[in-house]
Formats: C-alpha cells, sequence, structure tokens
C-alpha cells in the first residue's frame, strides 16, 4: 500500500442508502457519478453510483479476506474440529501477536453435533479460546474473565438451539453459526516450555458429525493485489455462504448484489473494474492510516472498533486485512504507528525512540502484559533481522532511565546508549509501522483516553 500520512476520514453525515456511518472519503475533487438513467439504446438503468460499487467491494472485501485465509487453512492440512498448535512464532498472517503460543481450528456444529473443548488449569498467565465467524466477528471467548466460575475443564460449543445430549460437567457456550474459527492464546511470559505444555493440553473433539459446508470459490488474491471487478462475480456465493449476523448490513449487502447482476453486461463489468481501480481502493487506501473511523493522536492511530464492529463494515474490512482474527477490544487495545513526532514515515535508515515517562510506564495500562513490534507496511509481516528479535516487552531485559522513565529504541544498529534489551533492530533503507498491545486493558487505554507518547528520530 503506498505510504499515506495519518489523516482524518471526511465521513457523510446526510442520510443514504447505505449505513452513513460506513462510506469511504470520495477523493478530494471527484465528481460523483449517478446512476445511469435509461435511453432508447442506451446502457440500462442502474440502481448504483460510483460510492456504492466502492462502499460495496470494501464490504464485500472483509468475507473475502476470511475465505482467503479459509482456503489456505484447509490447502496447508487442517482438519475440522481438530485443533493445530503452532510453535511459537510459527503463525503467518499479518500482525501475529509473538507473546503467546497460539492454536487454532476450524469447527463446525450444528443441530446434531456439538464441539467440545477442553480447556486446561491457566494460572500467572493469560490465555483465551477465542470463536469468530465468517466475517472476522469474535462470537465468545473462554477464559478466567468470560467463565469465572468455570474458567476451565470441559466446555461445549453448540448451534443455538441444537438438542445434542452433553456430559454433565461441560458448560455449554452457544455460537448463532454452524462454522467457526478457532484461535487459543496462551501468554509465553519467561516460561516458553510451560507455556507450549499448556498449549498442547487444550483440545477439541465433535460429539457427532457435523454437516460440513462447501466453500465458494472465490478470486485468487493476494494481500498486496487485490482483486477487481472478479471479487462481485463471487458475490452472491460469498454472501450466501455465511450470512452476516450484524445489523445495519442489509443495504451495503444488497447494493454488491445489484452490482454482481450489473457486470452481466461486458460494459458495466468494465465500468465497475475501472471504478474499483480508480476509486473503491484510492478509498480504502485513505481510510487506512485511521483504521476506519479511529482516533489518532501523536502519530498513533486506536481504532474505533475491533473484533466486534456492529454495523461499521469499513473498520472491519480494515481490521481483517491488516490484522486478521483481532479480538475484541474487552481482551486487547492495538495501536498502529508509522510516522515520527514530524509526521514523517519511518525508515530503517533513521534512530527513533519512544519515551514512556515513570508515571506512565505502558504496564500501567495492561493487566497483563504489553508488547511493540515492527512490521513492514506492505504485508504486515515481522522483519527479519540478524538478532532475530522481533518484538520488545516485559521480558525483553528492559532497563530503565534514572529517574524511572523507559526509552525504548527503533534502529538498524543499537545506539551506543541503547541498553542492548531496550533495541528494536529495524532494516536499513525500508519502511515500517509499529504495532503497539495492550493485554487486559485498563485506565486510559481501555477507555480511548491514552495514546503512546510520539516516536522522536534522534538521527
Amino acid at each position: 500500500m503506498p505510504r499515506v500520512r495519518w489523516l482524518a476520514v471526511a465521513v457523510a453525515v446526510a442520510l443514504v442508502p447505505l449505513t452513513a456511518c460506513n462510506r469511504t472519503p470520495a477523493p478530494e475533487g471527484a465528481a460523483e457519478t449517478p446512476p445511469a438513467t435509461a435511453t432508447p439504446a442506451a446502457t440500462p438503468a442502474r440502481s448504483y453510483t460510483d460510492q456504492d460499487i466502492s462502499d460495496a467491494y470494501i464490504y464485500l472485501l472483509s468475507r473475502l479476506l476470511v475465505l482467503r485465509q479459509q482456503h489456505l487453512d484447509l490447502k496447508e492440512g487442517f482438519k475440522w474440529n481438530e485443533i493445530v498448535h503452532r510453535k511459537p512464532g510459527a503463525v503467518d498472517w499479518p500482525n501475529p501477536n509473538l507473546d503467546v503460543a497460539y492454536s487454532e481450528a476450524w469447527i463446525a456444529v450444528d443441530e446434531n453435533s456439538c464441539t467440545l473443548v477442553t480447556v486446561p488449569k491457566v494460572t500467572g498467565r493469560y490465555y483465551t479460546v477465542q470463536f469468530l465467524n465468517g466475517w472476522g466477528e469474535t462470537l465468545a471467548n473462554i477464559n478466567e474473565r468470560t467463565q469465572r466460575a468455570h474458567p476451565n475443564g470441559e466446555f461445549a460449543v453448540c448451534l443455538k438451539g441444537a438438542n445434542v445430549q452433553l456430559p454433565a460437567n461441560a458448560t455449554r457456550i452457544d455460537l448463532p453459526v454452524k462454522y467457526a474459527r478457532v484461535l487459543a492464546r496462551v501468554e509465553l511470559g519467561d516460561d516458553w516450555k510451560g507455556a507450549e505444555a499448556l498449549q498442547h493440553q487444550f483440545a477439541f473433539k465433535a460429539t457427532g458429525t457435523p454437516a460440513l459446508p462447501t466453500l465458494p470459490e472465490i478470486p485468487p488474491f493476494d494481500m498486496d493485489k487485490l482483486p477487481g471487478v472478479e471479487a462481485f462475480e463471487a458475490a452472491p456465493a460469498v454472501l450466501d455462504s455465511e450470512a452476516d449476523i450484524n445489523a445495519g448490513m442489509d443495504a451495503v449487502a444488497s447494493k454488491a448484489r445489484a452490482i454482481a447482476e450489473g457486470i452481466k453486461d461486458p460494459a458495466e463489468r468494465a465500468r465497475v473494474d475501472q471504478v474499483i481501480r480508480e476509486k473503491a481502493l484510492a478509498d480504502f487506501a485513505k481510510a487506512s492510516p485511521t483504521i476506519g473511523h479511529g482516533t489518532t493522536k501523536n502519530h498513533w492511530a486506536r481504532p474505533a472498533v475491533s473484533g466486534t464492529y456492529k454495523d461499521d463494515w469499513l473498520g472491519r474490512t480494515l481490521v481483517n486485512y491488516a490484522g486478521i482474527w483481532a479480538n475484541d477490544m474487552d481482551e486487547v487495545v492495538y495501536y498502529k504507528g508509522n510516522l515520527d513526532a514530524t509526521g514523517t514515515q519511518l525508515n530503517g535508515d533513521h534512530v527513533y525512540t519512544l519515551t514512556f515517562p515513570r508515571e506512565d510506564l505502558p504496564e500501567k495500562y495492561a493487566n497483563y502484559f504489553w508488547s511493540v513490534i515492527a512490521v513492514d507496511p506492505r504485508h504486515m509481516r515481522v522483519l527479519p533481522n540478524a538478532k532475530n528479535r522481533f518484538l520488545l516487552n516485559r521480558e525483553s531485559g528492559l532497563k530503565y532511565n534514572p529517574d524511572g522513565s523507559l526509552t525504548l529504541y527503533f534502529a538498524a544498529e543499537k545506539p551506543a546508549d541503547a541498553p542492548d534489551g531496550n533495541w528494536l533492530p529495524t532494516p536499513r533503507g525500508q519502511d515500517y509501522r509499529l504495532t503497539f498491545r495492550f493485554y487486559g486493558p485498563k485506565g486510559g487505554v481501555k477507555d480511548g483516553s491514552y495514546f503512546p507518547p510520539p516516536l522522536v528520530k534522534r538521527s
């Protein structure tokens, strides 16, 4: 994605056929093309504008991103209702959390089958089992916060309304969908072997033989080459494959279906493809710096939504693109930053510092842990470096300044005055961005009033 500055996204406030709070901004100076009007020998009238095409494309992209990952997972060898335990760091999606050991699964439930989930007793470290639907919406978490009376042991994840005989000791959790993506996270902390031992005690088992979905075919695409008009060719099957459970999405989904019908005409197909290439992708890029309707301060952006999105399809697609499988903001809050204090793009040719005052250290805002990683701004993957160091956190051997403040350093080579544990290597000559996480957010991070300090360029 091209380099862009942080800027506020202009949002239409007038009532429009689509959800007003989600409208992506039109490029400055661009004229809106009204729906075509029929003439005796001309193109038939269309019920959608260029802006409708842009909005419907961005909306649809959220589901396409999940389906893309689902196809990749099943191609890799995932089996329904079987958990895959990853070695720490061995995940391949944007903005991975390298503080945790991940386990993953796709589960299927129906009227006659539930999935039994075994959760070990975990003390003194963060853990959760997160369930998401086919749009990237978090449906449930199993942990000590959501299941205070029964945070471990046996759980039965079922389709809401299913009448299935379950073990007497199983706590039932109902889902509104038949298919879900699952991520179990166990904090690594300073005892990786202990975390991995716990990780391997999580287990899944279907009680019956649930019906499995037939996944719709989607156009092949990569994160740096998103699909064009072919996205709408797949729209009817994609939308039919899983209903969007969020209220307020019907209008934009209907536009996607109308566009899918319209592009059966070759001339309209070419026009829609041009609108996607020239407008929709530009709208998406323009909304990215603020993560849609998020807020910025000190050149850090905090999303307005994460994990659960209500009617904010713009925010949902942006999060699915930049950090698929994001959890809800009761579990974790993410900040992203790619600019220094002067508003200039971060680059590995320079040395940057991030200093937290003694009275405002990052641990003040996290019940569990905090961390910061550097990723490339195009694919959001962590950046290789000779030290194989990909994040800074409380286990990094941090050294505090004499006055109690904490300074983190980001540079290709360690600055002479930087404690080794406070330095995150960055690639010389390459732009990058930072992702700051607070797990178990509290105080200003939880209520949205806090932002990390600005990044200062030293050289």
